[in-house]
């Protein structure tokens, strides 16, 4: 079986999607697939610094990489579809990870051309929130190429149940299969002589918002909510360390938000956290907030319960009952007030976070460690394969 990948992008700032690829075909090479991932050197205004129109290894993973020509919305790369013209042949099924970018499009119009079936992960851009953003945008390309590209895929890639009724219900009866992203359930222990964990305790007590720093994350409300909260005597000594990166105008406003609510002190921003810095702040964290408007899984909620570590989602993730009937985090409206309880009842109560991070490690080890999530995966392939 030999598949091949194709995202826009693999770049740490770009969040999830990036971090998943990789470790699902990690997973799926140990399963004896052969994988390679087709994408661009796409790093927000940069580029990544690495070979390009030639495979190489990435992170463990066979990766050939194409310049992005212009757009960082669109990653229009003609390098990237020409290759896919000239190679889609040579595989027996194509992932492709989004939706309104040239290389999902140009990754569609080839496997159809090569009579070979792919499956499209949609990255919870067919979502409503989702779909509001940008609209005009949306509506130009799904008529000028997505909705073809969704209507002749041989699956659509689910990551939850939730994702897969949003789904349905804008696209009608479809191809559907649900299949979770993984979790690394046994991450490494680092020293506290690390640097990076002396950094983390001067932090402590502190929840963490971990990730892209993006409107629909939600993170104006959590500041809001936090620094209500820690008005209270028995929360006064917490913090919120948000780590990620973003749009600058966007992290800008969350930073004067804070500033102007009173946060100086309160509400750290590191920048971006990978490796060991940030494995060391998910372990280290008191609970883990993803207040998001919109989110079709939520790895971030997986990774932090892979250590142990709760929750506090809103109910507009895809995840969220999932969370609620596991009991390992908290669950609330995405409203002001809603979160502040949420975070209190979190912050006060010690006990509850652990029985509640205890049962998310349980979870993510029975249903989410990778292995058994690749073993989904190379079924879902074959099941197309043999459809034809």
């Amino acid at each position: 079986m030999r598949s091949l990948h194709v995202i826009p992008a693999v770049a740490e700032r770009y969040g999830g999607p990036s971090r998943a690829i990789v470790d699902m075909c990690r997973a799926l090479l140990a399963r004896g697939v052969q994988i390679c991932v087709a994408t661009t050197d796409a790093d927000g205004a940069r580029r990544l610094s690495v070979p390009l129109e030639k495979a190489i290894d990435h992170q463990g993973v066979e990766t050939i990489f194409f310049s992005r020509q212009y757009s960082e919305a669109f990653k229009y790369s003609r390098p990237l579809a020409r290759w896919l013209r000239s190679s889609a042949q040579a595989f027996d099924v194509v992932h492709i990870h989004a939706v309104f970018s040239h290389a999902s499009l140009a990754a569609a119009r080839s496997a159809r051309g090569a009579g070979v079936p792919y499956i499209v992960r949609p990255l919870g851009s067919l979502a409503p929130w989702a779909m509001r953003h940008k609209p005009w945008r949306k509506r130009v390309l799904w008529q000028f190429g997505v909705r073809s590209m969704l209507r002749d895929a041989a699956a659509i890639h689910c990551t939850s149940m939730a994702e897969e009724r949003q789904i349905v219900s804008l696209l009608g009866p479809s191809k559907t299969a649900v299949v979770p992203l993984g979790v690394d359930w046994q991450p490494s222990r680092v020293s506290n002589a690390n640097g990076d964990a002396r950094i983390a305790d001067t932090w402590r007590p502190y929840v963490l918002a971990l990730g892209r720093l993006h409107p629909v994350k939600g993170l104006d409300l959590l500041i809001r909510a936090f620094l209500e909260v820690v008005r209270r005597r028995d929360c006064c000594d917490w913090r919120l360390v948000i780590a990620g990166d973003g749009d600058p105008g966007y992290v800008d406003q969350l930073k004067r938000l804070a500033a102007e609510r009173g946060g100086n002190g309160r509400v750290i921003f590191p920048g971006w956290l990978q490796g060991q810095a940030k494995e060391i702040a998910l372990q280290q964290a008191g609970f883990v907030a993803v207040p998001s408007h919109q989110e079709s899984f939520g790895l971030t909620v997986f990774e932090a319960l892979g250590q142990g570590v709760p929750v506090v989602v809103s109910r507009n993730i895809d995840i969220a009952d999932l969370i609620s009937e596991a009991g390992a985090g908290w669950v609330c409206d995405l409203e002001e007030q809603a979160l502040a309880a949420s975070l209190q009842e979190a912050i006060i109560g010690s006990g509850e976070r652990i029985e509640r991070g205890h049962r998310g490690r349980m979870l993510v080890e029975s249903t989410y460690a990778w292995p058994i999530v690749a073993g989904q995966l190379e079924k879902l392939y074959r099941d197309v394969c043999d459809r034809g």
